[in-house]
């Protein structure tokens, strides 16, 4: 029962670890809720519903006005990419196969001529042609033939402009006004496959498709430049180049979807057909470089294994600069090895968060988690471009609705991951500023406040005092009750001391049983003073009843403007010479000195 209490309260927190930890030890075992999932959990659900959501086989469904022609057409592929459309046309019934299943094709340097003839239309209804999620196809030009039997060509494609299209938009659309008998469209791509998939719609249902794609891929990239922008306030804040490599992935995530989805052609760069062409493939090598560079900045990968981090840093080297040689080359086997690097890069990016956590980077497993949207919607547009699967709903948006999830996620654990990292640094300056016995301020920052204080009375007349007190009873203390009472009964004065003054005064343990306070404001130092002894007599739960706190102390205001010129050290000396002398006057435990002053005057 106990052991399944504690279960169910390490259940939903985490990401809640005690002050001071960051890093699990390695001697510590994994705790099995890190890697535990249950096939009722919400995430888990809304998971395997986005993936049948978005199998290939759902996106031909039946819509009012819009039908999927794919199946309806023939096809053949030009091997020499030179013929012409009379050419084409004057070839043999037998020369072009049915089309039976969604395939793809690997033309190269060829084109593929698919014939269709199209079904009854309303002609009440302006119809269009769409080659549905092929935003990045090459070349695509639509044969039309109307009453005069002239043969219409229609323009589109990467090796075109967008704004030079005849139909400029997202994907290649074309219009069917007037046509007569079948159509004949030209296709080619190279290196990628080619996989066509053909709607017919009418002019309502195209807007309407239009304005669903825009809502959807405008909210997302306004939601990546929200995220953008918080990254990049979180990198300033924190100082943290892990979200530097985190803004850089965002960025790249971005760009890789205005690219993939045709958005960023129609908008941003719609009269570049070059960089139209080559957007997708850069986005996706600087997206996988980003992505690894981010890993291995937020897991640590430098503190595990320096040979290890060369080889994950020089990865992230060769996807920045392989589009450079992908560009050149523009061949079956540069696009082979790309499409081979992004599927590498799933696996090593799994793989170091896994390693690391099993090292004791606690955030890594987390941060394995945060990238499972992405890794599970990956496969779609990944095996589209290999050929198996054809253009659709699914290779064109599963992976920007996973990207989606995977952005906000990877911010909240970089958030909780720097917060935690930022308050153990804070910690840590906290101790080498303050006294490990009690908790004090050290001498150093006293002097240095002290110095301030001094300044500013000077300057602007500020009253300010400074407090010498001595535990005069101690060594007695030590020698009936041992010496962890006297340590403690030093804890026990530093406490009492910091109760009596401000927050804005310093408390601070400047010797052994000595403490200074400095008193900021126009405070009575000589009503402080007898705070202090009064403090010091009250009842010590550790120590006999007959055995309290005997406070001895000195203090002095700091000198103002026209005053005798005191310098912080010379304060304090004078301070120390007059608590030595009060040893040999032991009813006397209170003396107030005048900082200018060249003798002591008696309280």
């Amino acid at each position: 029962m106990a052991r399944q209490a504690e279960k169910r309260r390490g259940r939903g927190c985490l990401l809640e670890y005690p002050p001071g930890v960051f890093r699990r030890t390695p001697t510590q075992p994994p705790s099995p809720d890190m890697v535990r999932f249950r096939w009722n959990d919400p995430w888990v659900l809304l998971l395997l519903s986005l993936w049948l959501a978005c199998w290939p086989g759902r996106a031909g469904a039946a819509t009012p006005g819009e039908a999927d022609v794919t199946l309806q057409a023939q096809h053949w592929v030009d091997a020499s990419g030179a013929l012409g459309i009379d050419e084409v046309v004057s070839r043999s019934a037998e020369t072009f196969q049915p089309l039976d299943r969604y395939r793809s094709f690997d033309l190269g340097s060829g084109a593929l001529w698919l014939r269709l003839e199209l079904p009854a239309q309303d002609t009440t209804h302006r119809w269009f042609l769409m080659l549905s999620a092929a935003a990045f196809t090459n070349g695509a030009t639509l044969y039309t033939s109307g009453p005069d039997g002239r043969w219409t060509p229609q323009h589109a494609g990467d090796h075109l402009p967008v704004a030079q299209w005849t139909h400029p938009d997202q994907t290649p659309v074309f219009a069917l006004d007037q046509t007569l008998g079948p159509v004949w469209l030209r296709l080619e791509n190279a290196p990628a496959p080619l996989s066509p998939r053909l709607v017919l719609l009418t002019e309502q249902r195209l807007q309407e498709t239009r304005s669903w794609t825009y809502l959807m891929v405008g909210g997302y990239l306004g939601f990546g430049l929200l995220v953008l922008f918080l990254g990049w306030v979180h990198a300033r804040l924190y100082a943290d180049r892990a979200f530097i490599a985190y803004c850089c992935y965002v960025a790249c995530m971005l760009g890789f979807q205005a690219a993939f989805t045709g958005v960023g052609g129609l908008f941003f760069w719609r009269d570049w057909a070059w960089w139209n062409d080559a957007a997708p493939a850069v986005f996706m090598l600087w997206l996988t470089a980003s992505g690894i560079w981010f890993v291995r900045e937020a897991c640590a990968i430098q503190r595990h294994h320096r040979g290890v981090d060369r080889f994950v840093l020089g990865w992230s080297v060769f996807g920045l600069l392989y589009p450079i040689v992908y560009l050149w080359a523009m061949n079956t086997p540069a696009f082979l090895l790309l499409s081979l690097y992004g599927l590498l890069s799933v696996f090593l990016s799994i793989s170091l968060c896994l390693w690391t956590w099993r090292r004791g980077e606690t955030y890594a497993g987390w941060l394995a988690l945060g990238f499972l949207p992405v890794h599970l919607t990956y496969p779609f547009p990944a095996l589209r471009s290999a050929g198996v699967l054809p253009d659709g709903w699914a290779t064109q948006y599963a992976l920007l609705i996973g990207s989606a999830i995977e952005i906000p996620l990877l911010l909240y654990i970089l958030h909780r991951r720097a917060k935690e990292f930022n308050e153990n640094r804070a910690r840590r300056r906290a101790i080498d500023s303050t006294d490990p016995l009690t908790g004090l301020t050290l001498a150093p920052v006293l002097m240095l406040r002290l110095r301030d204080a001094m300044r500013r009375s000077r300057r602007y007349g500020h009253r300010c005092g400074l407090v010498l007190v001595e535990l005069s009873n101690h060594r007695e203390i030590v020698g009936r009750e041992g010496r962890e009472a006297g340590e403690r009964v030093l804890v026990v004065a530093a406490s009492r001391l910091s109760r009596v003054v401000r927050d804005v005064d310093t408390v601070s343990r400047i010797a052994d049983t000595r403490f200074a306070v400095l008193v900021e404001g126009p405070e009575d130092l000589k009503l402080v003073a007898q705070h202090i002894i009064a403090k010091g007599l009250g009842r010590v739960a550790m120590l006999p009843s007959d055995l309290s706190l005997r406070f001895r102390l000195v203090s002095a205001s700091l000198p103002l403007a026209g005053e005798d010129e005191v310098d912080d050290a010379q304060l304090l000396q004078r301070l120390h010479s007059a608590l030595d002398q009060l040893v040999n006057e032991p009813r006397k435990v209170v003396q107030h000195l005048q900082a200018g002053a060249r003798l002591p005057t008696t309280a």
